[in-house]
């Protein structure tokens, strides 16, 4: 399997690659801007894009969807509650300072249990809300690609419109420290790291990662 990052946009976005290497197909997660690089990185490695996901709808994470959907035709998924951040890109870019934002077309929106096909292999969706009411992560392969939900040493924001630190805890408890402390854990920023660590050392999971062993 093919995994690469490039981190995109202003706020530093981790877009992820992930390619079958028997049948060159690919997935795109979170491309927030930079599309000519990520269409390089997609042409370097001898890849054709099959899909383009996104963990969640705020600008820095769907800033490029639209272009990429031009040049390739791959559908674009999202959950569909957050729709209503896909409406108003615009108006978050322009808190940060950006402009030039597309609104994307969703071609499917996707939910807790669904899968996505990349070539011989499987992504599949948890729902994990809290720093958005859509928010997913995506799991393959001892991977589990997390978007804004889960940081290195820290959690996503949860002070915008439709966040909340409960909410945000109970997903990260739920959901995602089950799948035990080797799954390796690639955020939406920052490095990589792995659900073990962040149950041992991450302040905001002290509480909710005591009794694991």
């Amino acid at each position: 399997m093919v995994v690469e990052r490039l981190v995109v946009g202003p706020l530093s976005v981790n877009c992820y690659l992930l390619g079958c290497e028997s049948t060159k197909e690919a997935v795109v997660i979170d491309p927030g801007d930079n599309p000519e690089e990520i269409m390089k990185m997609i042409e370097n490695k001898r890849l054709s894009l099959r899909h383009i996901l996104a963990t969640h709808g705020h600008f820095d994470h769907v800033g490029a969807v639209r272009r990429l959907q031009v040049l390739t035709s791959a559908p674009f998924s999202i959950h569909k509650e957050d729709l209503g951040l896909l409406e108003s890109l615009q108006e978050q870019a322009e808190f940060f300072g950006c402009t030039g934002v597309e609104r994307p077309s969703v071609d499917r929106f996707i939910d807790e249990g669904d899968t996505v096909q990349l070539g011989k292999g499987i992504l599949s969706v948890l729902h994990t809300p809290g720093h958005s009411r859509g928010g997913v992560c995506y799991l393959m392969d001892g991977m589990v690609f997390v978007g804004d939900t889960l940081f290195a040493g820290s959690i996503g924001r949860t002070d915008f419109p439709g966040c909340s630190q409960q909410v945000l805890l109970e997903s990260i408890r739920d959901k995602l420290l089950p799948l035990g402390n080797e799954m390796k854990v690639y955020p939406g920023h920052g490095p990589s790291t792995t659900l073990g660590i962040e149950a041992r050392t991450n302040p905001f999971l002290v509480g909710i990662s005591m009794g694991r062993t």
